[in-house]
């Protein structure tokens, strides 16, 4: 017995030493990885066919309360009823839920408070039609019609149509059961039996006739409905078939967007000819791009949008799910019952959608615009908006697996001060534990880990460690022994401890989905819990999708159990969510509630925005995957995850100078702006490359840099307001269609245009200008360049093409400095691009960069014109209170068509009067040392 288990021991680690290897040297295996054919639910809910819906409403059930109506739904093919509830919600949303009447037992749905912030405010709606095939209530400027036979909403706002659910009549909710034990047949009764029972089987003829009908309805069984194997692992699935799903049309719109995280365009394409887009988090190294095979994290909001409107729904749902999409025309004839549709023989287009998840209930949030920032607001309204960053984490950040050690540090930190490289953060990854074992140092790497800590803080920087969620099985692992002895893993479907493999080996994964294991893993980040941590470290949550190397596609057995007895397959998406909550809270704790954290996490889900930072996962240093990074983070800003970049210069491979250099100018302009390499590749800190290189990417982080400020504030409105920080060029142009499918060039904020060199030997691209009306300038050589059309820009290996629209003003500092720490007062420098009307718009937040204070009014945000050459500085919130020493040392006005005789600065009643030039070739006034603290109210007038 002992040698057949050192041989079972033997082969595990052979395996798990493939699988790391493997994992090292190849891209992306597929055959890891189901298809929709390999997945039970999936082919079932795709063979469906449009128009043969067996649902219909009960509108004798209707009941009806000002903010809600609940109804019946009748599956008339099997006679299972489920309920329907509307609701109104505030700020222009409605939610739709649908579940079995009567379940066997509770379906999982996400508890409140975990992806939605809070049970949604409800608001009024108002019965406008009731008729005995249907009834239409009104929500705002909203109607919404339940048809009963067949069952289909559908949304009107104003007088167009915006969004219908199961007009293609795929509805499809498979209701616990219980599996039927296989039938004996009992052999026919003899003459004497039969004569002696006639009057009883007589009396009971019509209840076999009703039994007979009710066979005759019931659902045939299909494979993979009570167990699946999948290569050579078998899913048991104890619960049988429990999937959901339902298709959601968007009559009038072309365009969605979404459902990330994929490796794909921004604008979703049609899977006629493909597998469906899926979500299931997933750890799928070295991914393949531009298909909809499923990456590590999911978002499952979905945005439509055309010229008129923009709408979208977020399906809350954490289970495996898949969406299909399709071209479609509307039914005109049905929606002119409804609106006053424009008349005549041209088609309406219509995108068609069909989501399916493997379990849980069906709850749709309809978020109804009408504008872009209305939907972002709706949506943020429901899963929280993206936490307020500290300075430090949308600086640069260097990275690798892994630096070798303090002496390796030291170097580093010494190196890019030698060279005048800016950065802020330096990371360690899983080489730095003792044994894998996470909340540890190897102690002869590491010996002395606040030491190397505080030596770099000193610098105003910090530093960032991996704490992934497999523990080493290992008793004389702290960690594990305190989770194991408290009986918080997550277990088998027997009941016993789960295990599986990732890279400590032997491994067990605490149950994030208990709120009382995140407690505990909470605590593990106070000081005395996680020895020679101090408050200048941070914290990196990768693996957490989960990655379980010796598991089915890479990850949990779908029947593992959580807390309440759910499946992994209830609530798979949420798993890698719940460890950076934790995380998150734990790194707030230990402060007590007064530093912000700062967490990065690979897995996410809806609502992850609240507790930090996400990561595109592991790319490849190849152009491709460049190129794919700008459409990847627009689908992750467009769905509420703002802090999000991806890895420069790719984590696997070795790019040449060119690519690495290209990369750094578009990560310098993208959310979160971190180098990141594999452990096998040669060494890239950025003062290795040859000096034209380097130099050309200090510059980029240089720029990067002085636009803090800027980018700072545009983090501020995404807090308050829910707003993208990376915006595609439709959010601010939502009449232009030649910005819908546009992915290669962006907006930071409104006030930056942004197009990425990502082909390799570019020299130039061609750039387009929106707005009819409007004018951009070059943010190195200001040159003008009119809005409404499209011009070639040369951009050799040094540039990279930005330029700030006409009609802002961006604050900047550009002061060079070691890092953001030692920046915080520094002075501004505004810099105004005039419209056409030689006028301009910009606004300004600051507070003290690291702390909570601001949630207590320690900020300040001001707001600066333009106008009839007078600048005005002054107060958008007097709720802001914070004593700033930053101040404005110059201020640049370009476009400014004449030569100023006299230049007078008033603050607080008294008059002054300031130094300028003017450059009358570029057209740019140039006004020094205005001195005024940022906090003061000011007037500038120019003569």
């Amino acid at each position: 017995m002992a040698c057949t288990l050192y041989n079972y021991r033997q082969l595990i680690l052979l395996s798990l030493t493939v699988t790391l290897l493997w994992k090292s040297t190849v891209s992306v295996n597929r055959d890891n990885f189901k298809t929709c054919d390999q997945s039970g639910f999936c082919k079932r809910h795709r063979a469906m066919q449009s128009g043969q819906s067996p649902y219909v409403l009960l509108l004798d059930s209707l009941q009806v309360s000002p903010t809600s109506l609940s109804v019946q739904l009748l599956n008339t093919k099997n006679n299972v009823r489920l309920l329907l509830q509307l609701y109104g919600l505030e700020r222009n949303t409605a939610r739709v839920k649908i579940n079995e009447l009567e379940p066997l037992k509770p379906r999982y749905e996400i508890p409140v408070g975990d992806a939605l912030v809070g049970e949604p405010k409800q608001q009024g709606i108002k019965v406008l039609d009731q008729s005995s095939e249907s009834i239409t209530v009104g929500l705002e400027n909203n109607k919404i019609l339940l048809s009963a036979k067949p069952f289909r909403i559908d949304v009107i706002s104003g007088d167009e149509p915006i969004l219908s659910i199961n007009a293609q009549g795929l509805l499809k909710f498979e209701h616990l059961r219980k599996k039927e034990e296989a039938k004996v047949e009992e052999p026919p009764a003899g003459p004497d039996q039969g004569e002696e029972n006639k009057d009883e089987n007589s009396e009971g003829e019509k209840d076999e006739a009703k039994e007979a009908d009710q066979s005759e309805n019931k659902e045939e069984e299909e494979p993979m409905m009570w167990e699946e194997t999948f290569k050579s692992f078998t899913d048991s699935k104890p619960n049988g078939p429990t999937s959901v799903g339902v298709d959601v049309s968007f009559p009038g719109f072309e365009h969605v967007y979404g459902i990330p995280e994929h490796a794909d365009t921004m604008a979703l394409k049609s899977t006629k000819d493909t597998d469906p887009y899926r979500l299931f988090n997933l750890d799928v190294f070295e991914y393949e791009l531009y298909n909809p095979m499923a990456l590590y994290g999911s978002v499952p909001l979905m945005l439509a949008h055309n010229e008129k409107n923009t709408v979208g729904i977020y399906w809350n749902n954490a289970a495996e799910t898949w969406i299909d999409i399709r071209s479609n025309v509307a039914d005109k004839n049905f929606f002119s019952k409804m609106a006053d549709l424009v008349k005549g023989s041209t088609d309406m287009p219509q995108t068609d959608t069909h989501w399916f998840s493997e379990a849980g209930v069906i709850d749709i949030f309809i978020v109804m615009g009408p504008t872009p920032n209305d939907v972002f607001q709706q949506y943020t309204k429901l899963t929280g908006t993206q936490e307020l960053p500290p300075l430090f984490g949308i600086s640069y950040h260097q990275c690798r697996w892994n630096y070798n050690d303090q002496d390796d540090v030291k170097n580093v930190d010494s190196t890019m001060d030698e060279y005048d490289i800016p950065f802020d953060v330096i990371w360690l990854d899983i080489e730095h534990t003792d044994g894998k074992r996470y909340f540890t140092w190897d102690s002869h790497k590491f010996p002395n880990s606040v030491e190397m800590i505080e030596n770099v803080a000193a610098k105003g920087r910090k530093m960032v460690t991996i704490v992934d969620p497999h523990l080493k099985r290992d008793d004389n692992f702290k960690v594990y022994a305190d989770c194991k002895s408290k009986d918080m893993t997550v277990k088998t479907k027997e009941g016993g401890e789960y295990e599986g493999w990732c890279w400590p080996g032997s491994s067990s994964w605490p149950d994030f989905t208990n709120p009382e294991v995140r407690k505990w893993w909470s605590s593990k980040f106070h000081y005395d819990e996680y020895s020679g941590s101090t408050k200048n470290l941070h914290i990196w949550n990768d693996m957490n999708e989960p990655s379980v190397f010796n598991g089915p596609e890479i990850t949990f057995h779908k029947d593992v159990v959580h807390m309440g007895g759910f499946e992994n397959r209830d609530l798979h998406n949420m798993y890698g969510f719940y460890v950076q909550q934790a995380t998150s809270e734990g790194i707030l704790e230990r402060s007590k509630n007064q530093q912000r954290p700062f967490v990065l996490t690979r897995a996410f889900f809806a609502g992850s925005q609240r507790f930090g930072a996400v990561w595109t996962g592991d790319n490849m240093g190849e152009w491709s995957h460049l190129k794919v990074s700008n459409p990847m983070l627009l689908s992750l800003n467009l769905a509420g995850i703002t802090f999000s970049g991806a890895d420069v210069g790719g984590f696997f491979r070795n790019p040449d100078n060119e690519l690495i250099t290209r990369w750094y100018q578009a990560g310098a302009f993208q959310p979160f702006f971190r180098a990141h390499a594999h452990l096998d590749t040669k060494r890239r800190e950025p003062y290795l490359l040859p000096q034209e290189n380097m130099l050309i990417i200090r510059n980029a982080i240089r720029t990067r840099y002085s636009f803090l400020p800027y980018w700072y504030t545009l983090f501020y409105k995404a807090y308050k307001e829910g707003i993208p920080v990376m915006r595609p060029l439709w959010v601010e142009y939502p009449s232009d269609k030649d910005t819908f499918n546009m992915d290669d060039q962006y907006l930071v904020g409104s006030s930056l245009l942004v197009k990425p060199i990502t082909d390799q030997g570019g020299t130039g691209t061609t750039v387009y200008f929106p707005g009819k009306n409007h004018v951009w300038y070059d943010i190195e050589s200001l040159q003008k360049y009119n809005g409404g059309q499209s011009a070639y820009i040369n951009a050799p290996l040094a540039k990279i093409p930005v330029f700030q629209r006409g009609g802002s003003i961006i604050p900047r500092k550009i002061r060079v400095r070691r890092s953001s720490g030692l920046m915080h007062n520094d002075p501004f420098t505004l810099v105004i691009c005039l419209d056409s009307k030689g006028e301009a718009l910009g606004e300004l937040y600051t507070d003290d960069y690291h702390s909570n204070q601001h949630k207590t009014g320690q900020y300040i945000h001001r707001t600066f014109s333009f106008k009839n050459s007078v600048l005005q500085g002054s107060n958008a919130d007097p709720n802001g209170q914070y004593k700033s020493k930053e101040w404005i040392e110059k201020i640049i006005v370009i476009g400014y068509m004449t030569q100023p005789k006299s230049i007078q600065l008033t603050v607080d009643g008294r008059v002054s009067n300031l130094d300028g030039t003017y450059d009358n070739t570029h057209k740019v006034l140039t006004v020094r040392k205005p001195a005024v603290n940022v906090a003061q109210d000011f007037i500038i007038h120019v003569v």
